[in-house]
């Protein structure tokens, strides 16, 4: 491998390759459509290992991120971000070249879309399972009718479904929990999705629920009563879904690589080029109660080693990263060593880093950026 010498982030291909293999085996195992969410790499590259383990159709969280794949050859994607009327015309546009479904989740996004819209795009109601950041409320019957009644008026929208994306799983700690809130997820969905079904006796085409989050996927082994699966961390995982309970450190597939840049002896801290604007503030809390923005490992020639626990990245600055180690594990680290860090959150970290290095020296594209 090259010299590194700045903040580098580096991928595991053949770990990022078989946490993708994973996604599309289970989703096989469950006989149900997988639609990844490409938000957490946005990298045409890795787009590539999905299609060339049989991956057709995606998920993103722009209409940016959405072109940008259309125009590689992707033609069936989602944008799971509530359409708003400012995106009109870069739907119309892309609409005409791909198979293309859009997130609702006000009656004015279907008015906008009655009245601009010039080519035919499907549509899913977003539903708030419990997350609570956005989508109609479960309960909120009338509203739900009401869009559906508009919705169905306008031959140019073609209504899939119920969309969900149970967030709050990030906050469980431990298996047992993921799953009671993946349960009561599906049980929620599934509800909806046979209440209105019913109520506007679409039999013949009948409504879909599309769920959505990394934990639930990684964790649940039922997927009873859902159509489609969007997981999208699980490509890379980071350390706190191995917190959370989502992986195993060894399924992490990205470490940014950082200099060592200072000592300090007197409270045995260690400086790296690593900071805020390459990791994010992201954090987790570990066992005593420190905040730990990301787990130390050693480099190796086409990888990495397991977390030190004697090390973690206490704290940053814009640029700076502080290791607090051991007294103990303080002279293993030396001025000039490169030194690997496992981020938080992955799909922060690979947006601040807009690109990627292999460890055979092959730079990846990320849509917010340059190759490295």
């Amino acid at each position: 491998m090259q010299p590194i010498t700045q903040p580098t982030l580096l991928i595991d291909e053949t770990k990022c390759r078989r946490n993708i293999e994973m996604m599309v085996n289970k989703a096989k195992k469950h006989d149900i459509r997988l639609r990844p969410h490409f938000k957490t790499h946005q990298s045409l590259a890795v787009g590539k290992w999905c299609q060339e383990a049989g991956i057709e159709a995606i998920t993103v969280s722009s209409l940016k991120m959405a072109t940008y794949f259309a125009k590689n050859g992707w033609q069936d994607i989602t944008i799971a971000f509530p359409f708003y009327a400012q995106e009109m015309a870069g739907v119309n546009k892309l609409a005409e070249e791909i198979d293309l479904n859009l997130t609702i989740v006000s009656p004015e996004s279907i008015k906008v879309l009655k009245e601009q819209l010039d080519y035919a795009v499907g549509a899913y109601i977003k539903v708030d399972v419990g997350t609570h950041r956005t989508g109609i409320r479960p309960e909120d019957g009338e509203q739900i009718e009401a869009m559906i009644s508009e919705i169905l008026r306008n031959p140019m929208v073609i209504f899939k479904g119920f969309m969900a994306h149970a967030g709050h799983t990030y906050r469980a700690r431990g298996e047992a929990e993921i799953q009671q809130i993946h349960q009561d997820t599906l049980k929620v969905m599934c509800k909806v999705r046979d209440t209105y079904q019913e109520k506007f006796e679409l039999h013949d085409d009948p409504l879909e629920v599309s769920i959505g989050d990394t934990p639930g996927f990684s964790v649940a082994n039922d997927f009873e009563g859902a159509q489609e699966l969007r997981p999208g961390n699980c490509v890379f995982y980071d350390v706190m879904q191995t917190q959370i309970g989502s992986c195993d450190a060894d399924q992490i597939a990205v470490a940014m690589a950082c200099p060592v840049v200072a000592k300090h002896a007197d409270r045995h801290e260690v400086v790296i080029h690593g900071g805020a604007v390459h990791f994010s503030k992201d954090f987790i809390t570990d066992g005593h109660g420190h905040k730990v923005f990301g787990q130390i490992v050693r480099l190796t020639p086409d990888g990495w080693g397991e977390p030190i626990p004697e090390m973690h990245l206490a704290r940053l600055s814009q640029e700076h990263g502080i290791i607090s180690t051991s007294p103990e594990a303080f002279d293993t680290l030396q001025t000039g060593d490169i030194i690997g860090v496992l981020p938080i959150h992955s799909c922060l970290t690979a947006n601040l880093m807009r690109g990627y290095r292999t460890f055979d020296d092959q730079s990846l594209d990320h849509l917010e950026g340059q190759a490295l």
